[in-house]
């Protein structure tokens, strides 16, 4: 097993991408070569990466032979048409889409929920003739909420869970964020706002739909919580009801979460898990996690306004903000591969458990602000 691979970052112009790139610089992943990689008409351009310029490659005319890890978020589309064949030339696909996500075969992985998942994965695609193969990257709503939720499923079980979330524009990709600057200019001065992301103008607005709507009358993005949360918490007797709504926010998704557990929790229970919980920041005192003032840029799941259902003896609520393009997308697609590589290389696993520690230490006063 090598200790420095070639990464490929597929839809590397995109929101998620350009992020991508600049944690996996960041973050120090063990690449001794990138790859950009996006659509034909982006060739030749450059995108940045640890302080150069990376020339991008046509994803059509790419070669993946001797790419180990190769990240896709180009659409499903794309990664339905091209993932197969990363996968098939050796690579370690970890797609950011949708598409892959519910298949019984290909791992739907939350790093800190269900890592485990990982072990002997490798080593079975060697067994079978096989380098690389496929891993799903789940619903940026889905994964925030998970990160919050485990710790208590894991303790008292949880039955229902009823969410509510703020969703912001960029999770539309780069063409929402410049069409939500476009109106809020346009508003502020007084002229009307044009929509062509969504199917109405977002600047000062709430759009209570996100992706197309199913025929039970919730949409596809709703749906997707209900099913992978099952799926990652390997439980099917949980239920979610999910209402999905975009807000005119750039950076960070917002959720109002109500639990229905299987016994009666306090409050002060709830925050001594998530005190301790891998990936969690819990704001107390008088404060309240906010997309802007705390997910934007940073990479936990910020937990707060902790609090016992009074109209339900088993229920809890919590509010969860998260910056959707990093732990929602860019970060957890990351922290698959460095997972998956952890478990099978040791020199690399001390290499980022000590990045990983630095980085929370840096970050502390985060989790203690407002006590």
């Amino acid at each position: 097993m090598s200790s420095s691979y070639n990464v490929a970052v597929v839809g590397a112009t995109g929101a998620v991408g350009e992020v991508m790139l600049k944690l996996l610089a960041e973050r120090g992943f063990p690449a001794q070569t990138v790859h950009a990689v996006a659509s034909a008409r982006s060739a030749g351009e450059t995108v940045e990466f640890d302080g150069r310029a990376l020339r991008i490659q046509a994803l059509d005319a790419f070669d993946f032979s001797g790419v180990d890890f190769a990240f896709f978020s180009a659409g499903g589309s794309i990664s339905a048409e091209f993932a197969p064949i990363a996968a098939a030339a050796g690579s370690v696909v970890i797609d950011n889409t949708s598409h892959f996500r519910m298949q019984p075969d290909v791992p739907l992985i939350v790093p800190e929920v269900n890592g485990d998942l990982l072990d002997g994965w490798w080593q079975r695609d060697t067994d079978n003739g096989k380098k690389g193969g496929i891993i799903a990257n789940p619903n940026c709503s889905t994964i925030q909420m998970l990160l919050a939720i485990a710790p208590i499923h894991r303790s008292i079980g949880i039955k229902r869970v009823q969410v509510a979330t703020y969703q912001a524009v960029s999770g539309a990709g780069r063409s929402a964020l410049e069409e939500l600057g476009r109106q809020t200019a346009a508003r502020l001065s007084f002229r009307e706002a044009e929509a062509s992301v969504f199917n109405a103008p977002i600047a000062f607005n709430v759009i209570p739909r996100i992706d197309c709507m199913e025929d039970n009358g919730f949409t596809r993005e709703e749906m997707k919580m209900h099913y992978e949360t099952r799926r990652i918490l390997d439980d099917e007797s949980i239920s979610v009801n999910a209402t999905a709504v975009r807000v005119p926010v750039f950076y960070g998704h917002a959720e109002a979460v109500h639990l229905e557990l299987n016994a009666p929790m306090t409050s002060k229970a709830a925050r001594e898990l998530l005190r301790s919980a891998d990936g969690v920041s819990l704001i107390e005192g008088d404060s309240d996690p906010m997309p802007l003032t705390d997910a934007s840029g940073h990479d936990e799941v910020f937990v707060g306004r902790i609090r016992q259902d009074h109209s339900n003896d088993h229920g809890l609520n919590l509010w969860v903000v998260s910056d959707n393009l990093r732990k929602g997308a860019a970060l957890n697609a990351i922290q698959i591969g460095e997972t998956l590589i952890a478990r099978h290389h040791p020199q690399i696993q001390t290499m980022i458990i000590g990045m990983i520690l630095a980085d929370a230490a840096n970050k502390h006063f985060i989790m203690t602000r407002g006590i």
